[in-house]
C-alpha cells in the first residue's frame, strides 16, 4: 500500500506531467499533424515514458514492489483529468479538432506505454538454476 505522503507526491507529479503533456499538444500541433513528425512524437514518447517512470519512482521513493501502483496513481489522475478537460474544455489542447483528436491519441499511447513499461520494470527477475 502506498503511504499518504507517497500518494500526495504522486498526485503532484501527475498534475505536473499533465500540464507538460497538455502544453506539448497546444504549443506544438505541427508535431502531431505531420505524418512523419507525428510518428517521431510517438517514438520519442518511449524515452519520455521511461524517464517519467524513473521520476515517479524517485520522487515518491517507491520500493520495487510499489512501482506499478505508483505509476497507476499518476496515470489515473492524469487520464481522468484528460477525460474531463477533453469533454468540457477541449480548448486547453488547441482550437483545431484534428489536433485535439491526434493529441488525445498521443496521450492514450503515452499512458498505455507508461503502464506497460512499469509492468515490465516491476517484474521480479527469474530465478536461475
Amino acid at each position: 500500500m502506498l503511504s499518504g505522503r507517497q500518494t500526495g507526491i504522486l498526485a503532484l507529479v501527475s498534475v505536473f506531467m499533465w500540464i507538460l503533456a497538455t502544453l506539448y499538444v497546444r504549443l506544438f500541433p505541427g508535431l502531431l499533424l505531420d505524418p512523419v513528425r507525428g510518428g517521431f512524437s510517438f517514438l520519442t514518447t518511449i524515452l519520455v515514458a521511461w524517464l517519467s517512470i524513473r521520476l515517479i519512482r524517485r520522487s515518491a521513493r517507491l520500493a520495487p514492489g510499489r512501482l506499478l501502483a505508483g505509476v497507476s496513481v499518476v496515470g489515473t489522475i492524469a487520464m481522468m483529468t484528460d477525460g474531463l478537460v477533453l469533454h468540457w474544455a477541449p480548448g486547453f489542447y488547441g482550437t483545431d479538432d484534428t489536433v485535439i483528436r491526434l493529441g488525445a491519441a498521443w496521450l492514450l499511447w503515452g499512458y498505455g506505454l507508461s503502464l506497460g513499461i512499469a509492468l515490465l520494470m516491476s517484474r521480479k527477475p527469474a530465478l536461475s538454476g
